[in-house]
């Protein structure tokens, strides 16, 4: 079987909307580190890393080595029964976490993750409304796609009359108009007008995530969160930190909100929690998590295979300080990347994010103040980096910017590397 069949067959057989990158998409065979196979063999340098999934490389084999044992011993028995994986998980992530978080629930999603913070909020503050914001993105349920604020994320209308879109600190496209600092941060305190006209002045809490990941990789200013923070709980809310792009050291610290000097109710992960594996966690309090009542259990949450290669991903990333190394790596990433925007002032209308989390949004033409969103430089980008080795991701509400996310091990070389391709991508698109 080749790549084209592997293509015809997906087209057969896979719902039309589940997205592939590319006019011919990469149909996948093998990968190790920072570097993927397709069918034919043709190589291909991963800066998305499975949508900042891979946090250690394709097949770590530290990762590799505890899931095959694990895989060998125990595979699954629910979260009917408790399992050495689970236990030893859940210590580790509330030594880990900030604060006073020291409760778990394990998911199979993101998705389930948030909703189940959601739930939380309300049944221990008994409000019933909840503050989301506007470019942000919480899965594809009917409850996460009422908390997702971008049209194209949204298949129906969930009527969910509770969730309420706060504004997007988007400074480089300030909802207001403004510039800042000047501006005061003035979306933050927008947030208590918002509650004290579209709610009934009690709120469950906000969710919200450090860096708005499939918004474009959207950075607030550092003041922001503050004062977000201190309205949602005057009016009775929580304050839950969405990290399931940012946690795990992807922005230079082990969880998005730390570079914010804030202290959440609640923090939600997934994706980056297992290099790969289906894992999901809300971490809380004790006196939150209390709030649930009812019976409840999660069948693939908290899987014995999903918890050891969690446990061995984190450890991976304690032993060889990889929030540091996302730190450097990201410095270096976003200087050449800032040289790239002085190289082609044109085409590229801002770069923005944290370690790496890195962002490049195009526009028309800057140099002329003209910042109407440039698609169509996206899809050009996306396939001339393809056609040189290097596969990166897209996001945003106007699917104009470029999502940059390697493994956290990546090296000074392969940063290099793929400046180089961007550097001859542009080149080729002018």
């Amino acid at each position: 079987m080749n790549s084209e069949t592997v293509r015809k067959k997906h087209q057969d057989h896979l719902f039309p909307a589940v997205k592939n990158y590319y006019e011919k998409p990469i149909a996948v065979s093998k990968a190790k580190g920072a570097r993927v196979e397709d069918m034919e063999g043709i190589s291909y340098l991963d800066f998305f890393g499975g949508i900042l999934t891979i946090s250690v490389g394709h097949a770590n084999e530290d990762v590799n080595r505890e899931v095959i044992a694990q895989i060998n011993n125990l595979t699954h028995v629910s979260s009917l029964y408790p399992t050495l994986p689970v236990v030893e998980l859940a210590e580790k992530l509330v030594n880990l976490a900030p604060g006073k978080l020291d409760k778990c629930f394990f998911t199979a999603s993101g998705t389930e993750a948030d909703e189940t913070a959601v739930m939380m909020a309300q049944l221990y503050t008994e409000n019933n409304e909840l503050i989301a914001l506007r470019h942000g993105y919480s899965g594809r349920s009917l409850l996460a796609q009422a908390l997702t604020a971008h049209a194209s994320w949204r298949a129906l209308s969930t009527q969910v009359s509770a969730i309420k879109h706060a504004l997007s600190p988007y400074c480089y496209r300030c909802p207001l108009k403004l510039t800042y600092p000047e501006c005061g941060v003035a979306c933050a305190e927008d947030v208590e007008e918002l509650i004290q006209t579209t709610t009934t002045g009690r709120v469950a809490g906000i969710l919200a995530e450090p860096i708005q990941g499939v918004g474009g990789f959207i950075t607030p200013p550092p003041e922001y969160f503050k004062i977000v923070a201190e309205i949602v709980r005057k009016y009775g809310g929580l304050f839950i930190s969405d990290e399931v792009q940012t946690g795990f050291g992807r922005t230079g610290k082990m969880w998005g909100i730390e570079q914010y000097d804030v202290e959440p109710d609640m923090i939600t992960a997934a994706k980056g929690i297992a290099n790969g594996m289906p894992l999901a966690v809300v971490v809380t309090t004790s006196d939150i998590a209390d709030a649930l009542t009812k019976n409840t259990i999660s069948t693939f949450g908290g899987n014995p295979v999903s918890c050891a290669a969690a446990k061995a991903t984190i450890n991976v990333i304690q032993r060889d300080k990889l929030e540091k190394n996302a730190g450097k790596m990201g410095k270096l990433l976003r200087d050449r990347l800032e040289q790239l925007q002085e190289k082609y002032p044109k085409v590229i209308g801002e770069v923005r994010g944290m370690g790496l989390m890195q962002a490049i949004e195009l526009v028309v033409d800057e140099t002329k103040k003209d910042r109407t969103p440039n698609p169509g430089a996206a899809d050009q980008l996306m396939e001339e980096t393809k056609l040189r080795g290097l596969l990166i991701g897209r996001g945003g509400l106007y699917a104009n910017t470029m999502r940059i996310s390697p493994p956290l091990n990546i090296t000074k070389n392969e940063v290099e590397e793929a400046i180089g391709i961007l550097d001859d991508s542009f080149a080729a698109m002018t």
